[in-house]
């Protein structure tokens, strides 16, 4: 292990320890719950018998065996979640990705300035990877149609590769937490420790991430920042392979798309595909800038945001809702809004940080501060100081209303039940009892994605304080509001 000398040579050790997120037992409680709630979130909401599964709704009178036939539980139990085929599609996905990073052309941009004066160089080429790929997909979709075996692979090894991701994730912590403790002072390669990430707790360290831009250099491949390019490929790209599968199984269970369906699909897309347009303005962002890499990062992008995000798909994949013009035109104006704040305000502050001259500047008004850095005190970031982030939040809604009052049941075939939907095999999904119900699965990323925004604004006024103290503070007085003007 690296000693103290070496940690505070390569990046400055705070006087004082600084925990986020709860500190150590957060951590712990954070890399162990979040795969735990992605498990039970599969079988609760399931396509064999409901969402929720019918017995969850009668605690009481729960049986375990029942509850374990209801949530489509293997057969051969926990070794039923995960499988060597399924593994190595998701090393075959991974490498894919890198493979596209080294062969396409990209753009060869610059990082920010680093705590030792260098800067790093990153090749983005996110977006035409990511089309490239889906243009490959469209092809054999358009060739073999709802049937193209990865939209059914997807579908029906979803357990097994939602398990397989995690497991790389934790391979992937593991290497680079261990990996962190060859960083030396003055490196070539300019490798720094995160400033809050080296606190000499293991179990923090390792999910706060130790190394603040972990790199490798592999054959063929090439260099790879391993941060960059985990936060803006795979998991982008795996929200929306997931939800073209999810459309895809709707049409081979009902034998049609519902207009709900293809609308979060299709905003879902826009929305992941912006930000790898957009891939120069990830390099100015807490992520990349402030924070070290590791299970926190790598699971939120690799497996949270895939995984998670999906869910509205999901659901609506056994259980379609038709919204009707009326209602694609309510839902698509919520959405909107929010993606021009969230946009348009992120557009302001990146042109504003990487070319303060731009025309586009001219009537900005700041203060400057002791660091030499100036902060906005008009346009977008003159309403609130975090007005992307009510942006991003809006935007949440628009991607769960389309579920309405979300639950369902499924029954046999025959039953006849008034105002069901029958799928192709004769099956029948009505809302019933569960009705509301499935809203904790559907409508959970509206309330996460509060609690995450609101929690890192508290992460950024507590790093922006740190950094430029008194004119922090005059900051504020100025623009008194965190996210949404007037409430908060």
């Amino acid at each position: 292990m690296a000693t103290k000398t070496k940690e505070s040579a390569s990046s400055p050790k705070p006087r004082k320890i600084h925990y986020e997120f709860g500190g150590p037992i957060g951590a712990a409680g954070i890399v162990f719950g979040l795969p735990t709630l992605l498990y039970a979130m599969n079988f609760a909401c399931n396509d064999v018998t409901g969402c929720p599964a019918p017995s969850l709704l009668h605690p009481k009178s729960l049986d375990l065996e029942v509850l374990k036939r209801e949530v489509g539980w293997p057969e051969n139990g926990l070794c039923g979640f995960v499988t060597w085929d399924a593994m190595g599609w998701t090393l075959g996905y991974y490498l894919l990705n890198a493979i596209l990073h080294r062969i396409l052309p990209g753009t060869e941009v610059e990082g920010t300035v680093l705590a030792n004066g260098g800067r790093l160089k990153y090749k983005l080429n996110s977006f035409s990877s990511t089309m490239f790929t889906l243009a490959i997909l469209a092809a054999g979709t358009f060739s073999q149609g709802a049937e193209f075996p990865v939209w059914t692979y997807i579908t029906d090894n979803y357990l097994q590769l939602l398990t397989a991701n995690i497991i790389f994730v934790f391979a992937l912590a593991i290497f680079v937490y261990v990996r962190s403790f060859q960083v030396k002072p003055n490196d070539p390669g300019l490798r720094l420790l995160a400033a809050g990430g080296h606190t000499g707790n293991l179990m923090y360290d390792f999910y706060i991430g130790r190394e603040l831009n972990p790199r490798v250099t592999l054959p063929i491949l090439g260099l790879i920042d391993i941060k960059e390019f985990m936060e803006i490929r795979p998991g982008l790209l795996g929200w929306i392979i997931l939800n073209c599968a999810f459309v895809a199984k709707q049409y081979r269970l009902f034998g049609y798309v519902s207009d709900s369906i293809i609308f979060v699909t299709v905003v879902q897309i826009l929305y992941a595909l912006d930000g790898q347009f957009m891939e120069p303005a990830l390099l100015t962002t807490m992520d990349i800038v402030r924070d070290g890499f590791g299970y926190m990062l790598a699971f939120g992008d690799l497996v949270w945001v895939p995984f998670l995000y999906s869910q509205q798909t999901r659901y609506l994949a056994t259980h379609p809702q038709h919204l009707g013009p009326a209602g694609l035109a309510v839902v698509g104006t919520v959405l909107m809004v929010g993606f021009v704040i969230f946009r348009l305000s992120n557009l302001q502050k990146n042109t504003f940080r990487t070319n303060p001259n731009d025309p586009r500047n001219a009537n900005i008004k700041y203060i400057n501060t002791k660091t030499g850095s100036k902060l906005m005190i008009s346009g977008w970031w003159g309403v609130s100081r975090h007005i992307n982030y009510l942006g991003d939040w809006l935007q949440s809604f628009g991607y769960s209303v389309p579920t309405l009052l979300a639950g369902y049941t499924i029954l046999t075939a025959g039953t006849g039940a008034e105002g069901a939907y029958k799928m192709l095999d004769g099956r029948e999904v009505v809302a019933g009892e569960a009705k509301g119900w499935g809203m904790i699965f559907t409508y959970f990323y509206v309330l996460y994605f509060a609690v995450l925004l609101v929690h890192r604004a508290g992460r950024d006024d507590d790093m922006c304080s740190a950094k430029y103290g008194e004119d922090w503070e005059k900051y504020k007085k100025i623009v008194k509001w965190q996210i949404i003007p007037y409430v908060y």
